[in-house]
């Protein structure tokens, strides 16, 4: 928790140190009205009985000055609370904007090893727990000591034996309030990882509701959440039952309290030691001695769940990233050139590589397209050049520089990425296409036209200017695909990547797209990734993937006659006549 205060700026520093300050003004007018009850009621006892000189004006006196000390107090109590809240909330902003820079800048491994929903939770349920902790913190954590030692010191002077009594009472509430947190201290820790779990069940769900539907598997669905949700409420109902026995343990204490003050106070009062008055005052004093110790106890009992979320939130800060900028960034030699040189890729914890030795090199304005059945490392081979994974071994160039040695931004600057599933945000059609921030309005029609998006974007009812939903839910599939390819397109990017891009455009628009491509992107490196013969056997190096090896390299005549893999594939899709064989 101490961690995350290093993120507090100088001006929130000073209005900690505010807060001290107003705090110690509220602890002085609090024990000043607890001297004026003492007063007022020596006052009343001396018109009561007709004292000289004693008249209701004093008691009217010393009532004002008890009322004066009440809202003095009380706009201390408030402003406490307001200046307390701009810290909290200003720490949190923070907080949130660090942590969602930081998954911004992880690579893939990093978000796989939390988890999308244990990222999202950290983000928002683990910062507001923080934030209700610092708000108490500031409010209760600088009273409490301060209220506690200045009542004890008060309370020392005026009886011993009243104050023998108050401590037996503390020490009691303190063996009480250790015992509960004992007990919840575990299940604390607990709520946070059910909380992931919750957000994730309720995630995967809201995600694959079309499968869901489709399998009629909503009574399944349903028992995993009734699972996630029932865990979590029994662990909430067990820690708000036992802080439930707050209430209850304090009211005891403190009435306990009241009648041996009272009992103690009869009988030094009959022996002529204090008077009524001390007694009044005692028990105030003795109130507020209970209510701190009482705040720092409860504020022991809530922090280890903040503790828990601050560590969480630290993990995230703090997590080491795998791929990272170098220091001095080295100038390209070559312009739009791929190269692989003896590559091979293991994920993390895994036990064999994904693929292995793989090399090739693409020239500016070359085609090289990659095939292979499912699961033999086509697209993790492709995400090794925009850097989203880094290679086991091996090196990965791109215009001639090892990408390690490139900055992420200029690297990615250089790319044009269309991903196998179509991703749009939320916002306009144009806003989508001109992602990349680089695009006018003229690239953006223009990259449209060239992914055979323009005609059906001129069909929505506001153009280019046509919302679409989050995920892109309110458009095709193959909408979907050839508005990533537009977004590609209006990047300018010297290289392209299409990691499966064409699978959900039928065979006309898939061969008009790429016949556009070459017409309107000449000198730009295509690397392609597809199951489609059809997509690829114009390319200028087709290679064949199987089990993580390259087991052909050519072009499609060339493999057709040496690759038994890439003719099986061929033949499965298209005819030997369609073949030429």
């Amino acid at each position: 928790m101490l961690r995350l205060y290093k993120n507090l700026k100088i001006q929130d520093w000073a209005i900690v140190v505010l807060i001290v300050g107003i705090t110690v003004a509220q602890v002085w007018f609090t024990m000043e009205l607890t001297d004026q009850i003492a007063d007022i009621v020596l006052a009343i006892q001396r018109v009561s009985t007709g004292a000289a000189g004693a008249t209701t004006g004093d008691i009217w006196r010393e009532g004002g000055l008890m009322l004066a000390f009440a809202v003095c107090s009380a706009l201390c109590q408030v402003a406490t609370g307001i200046a307390a809240s701009r810290v909290a909330s200003r720490l949190s902003a923070t907080l949130r904007s660090k942590v969602y820079a930081k998954v911004e800048s992880f690579s893939i491994a990093e978000v796989n090893a939390f988890s999308t929903s244990s990222l999202i939770t950290r983000t928002t349920n683990d910062i507001q727990q923080i934030h209700m902790a610092n708000i108490l913190i500031l409010r209760m954590l600088i009273y409490a000591p301060i209220m506690a030692v200045w009542a004890i010191c008060k309370i020392n002077a005026s009886s011993w034996q009243l104050t023998a009594a108050t401590a037996v009472a503390v020490v009691i509430l303190i063996a009480c309030i250790i015992a509960i947190m004992l007990a919840v201290m575990p299940k604390f820790r607990m709520m946070q990882k059910l909380t992931d779990r919750l957000n994730g069940v309720t995630r995967e769900n809201l995600t694959g509701i079309k499968v869901v539907r489709a399998y009629n598997a909503e009574t399944y669905q349903e028992r995993k959440f009734e699972k996630a949700n029932g865990d979590f409420t029994k662990t909430q109902l067990f820690t708000g039952r036992v802080m439930a026995l707050m209430n209850p343990v304090m009211m005891l204490v403190m009435n306990g309290l009241t009648l041996a003050i009272y009992w103690i106070g009869a009988s030094l009062m009959n022996a002529g030691e204090i008077g009524y008055q001390t007694i009044v005052s005692f028990m105030t004093l003795a109130s507020q001695v209970i209510l701190a110790f009482l705040m720092l106890l409860m504020m022991f009992i809530l922090l280890p769940r903040a503790e828990v979320a601050a560590k969480r939130v630290n993990e995230v800060l703090y997590m080491p990233l795998s791929i990272c900028d170098p220091e001095t960034e080295k100038p390209a030699t070559e312009v739009g050139t791929v190269e692989f040189r003896d590559v091979s890729f293991r994920y993390p914890d895994a036990d064999a590589d994904v693929f292995s030795h793989i090399s090739f090199r693409a020239e500016k304005g070359q085609t090289i397209a990659f095939i292979g059945s499912t699961g033999s490392g086509k697209s993790t081979l492709i995400n090794l050049v925009p850097r989203f994974y880094d290679a086991t071994e091996g090196e990965v160039l791109v215009d001639g520089v090892n990408v390690r040695d490139m900055k992420q931004r200029t690297l990615r600057d250089k790319i044009g990425y269309v991903p196998q599933k179509g991703v749009l945000f939320t916002g306009t059609v144009a806003d989508n296409i001109a992602f990349g921030g680089k695009a006018d309005r003229e690239a953006v029609e223009n990259a449209a036209k060239i992914a055979e998006a323009d005609g059906f974007i001129r069909e929505m009812e506001h153009g280019y200017d046509s919302p679409i939903a989050q995920g892109g839910k309110n458009v095709s599939g193959g909408q979907k695909q050839r508005l990533s390819i537009a977004r590609a397109v209006a990047q300018n990017p010297e290289i392209m990547i299409f990691d499966d891009s064409f699978s959900a455009l039928d065979y006309k628009t898939d061969k008009q797209v790429r016949e556009n491509l070459k017409e309107n992107l000449q000198g730009v490196t295509n690397l392609i990734i597809a199951q489609r013969i059809g997509t690829i056997m114009d390319a200028d190096k087709i290679i064949v993937l199987d089990q993580g090896k390259a087991v052909g390299e050519g072009t499609h005549r060339q493999l057709l006659e040496t690759c038994p893999v890439y003719r099986e594939i061929a033949l499965s899709q298209l005819s030997k006549e369609e073949l030429g064989l």
